[in-house]
């Protein structure tokens, strides 16, 4: 199977290097660019499949594919939340959010190998995956989460909620008041139902509300430290990997 990927970071894009060539994938060739990506594309044979990062250093990668009629498999590889997901579920594409874990890279070459019939045209819509990226479908995010206290069954507003984070196997909210409740759901199932205007995944770990933070720290290897108003529980890091995706988000 030949794989390349696409993708602007280059640390990011050997890390990816990494992890395909422990699943036994060799990927030699690894693009960083809009114009380089099409000039590559110019003269050599296109792959089976690509690993596609979606904003570039010089553009959206979708450029690439007006530009040039391309014909490989994609799975995206990308920052993206919640609506960009959505539409790639439509059109059948597969998708990492970063940062990327070495099980769904697994699981989703396994899903290409499996689905993909050996020599069957590739027909992705990228026109209408960039539409439904510049013009999200509007939906419907978690306004409130139910929690048991004791006998009881309190009702938490999303507003009130600094964070999201999982800890020896439990899923925990922790509110501006400085209570942390128990949720009965995988930190997984939680992200998917927040505004990602509103909240961030920071790492593995963490999602942090943006009127929560009360200060950004400078981090060891790159990375940043996350302080919030009463939360003492653990530090919160984000991962390098998603430190400049971070960034991009504070200043929407």
């Amino acid at each position: 199977m030949n794989v390349i990927i696409i993708e602007d970071e280059k640390p990011s894009a050997r890390r990816l290097q990494r992890m395909l060539n422990a699943l036994g994938i060799e990927t030699e060739v690894m693009l960083h660019s809009v114009e380089a990506s099409i000039k590559w594309f110019e003269s050599n044979p296109h792959p089976d499949l690509i690993l596609l990062d979606i904003q570039l250093s010089d553009g959206l990668s979708f450029e690439i594919f007006e530009a040039l009629d391309i014909k490989s498999y994609v799975i995206f590889t990308t920052a993206y939340d919640e609506y960009a997901l959505q539409a790639f579920k439509l059109n059948s594409i597969d998708y990492l959010l970063k940062p990327i874990d070495s099980d769904e890279l697994k699981n989703a070459v396994e899903k290409y190998k499996a689905r993909i019939p050996i020599n069957q045209p590739v027909s992705l819509d990228f026109d209408e995956i960039r539409k439904l990226l510049v013009n999200p479908i509007e939906r419907e995010y978690k306004k409130r989460f139910s929690v048991k206290v004791g006998q009881h069954i309190k009702l938490v507003n999303i507003d009130d909620v600094a964070c999201f984070y999982s800890e020896n196997k439990g899923t925990y909210a922790f509110t501006n008041e400085g209570r942390n409740f128990l949720l009965d759901a995988a930190l997984d199932d939680i992200g998917e139902e927040l505004s990602p205007k509103k909240f961030f995944r920071v790492s593995r770990k963490f999602y942090v509300n943006i009127d929560a933070i009360k200060d950004i720290v400078s981090y060891t290897n790159s990375r940043l430290q996350i302080k919030l108003h009463r939360f003492n529980e653990q530090e919160i890091i984000v991962a390098r990997e998603r430190v400049k995706e971070f960034k991009d988000w504070i200043e929407r």
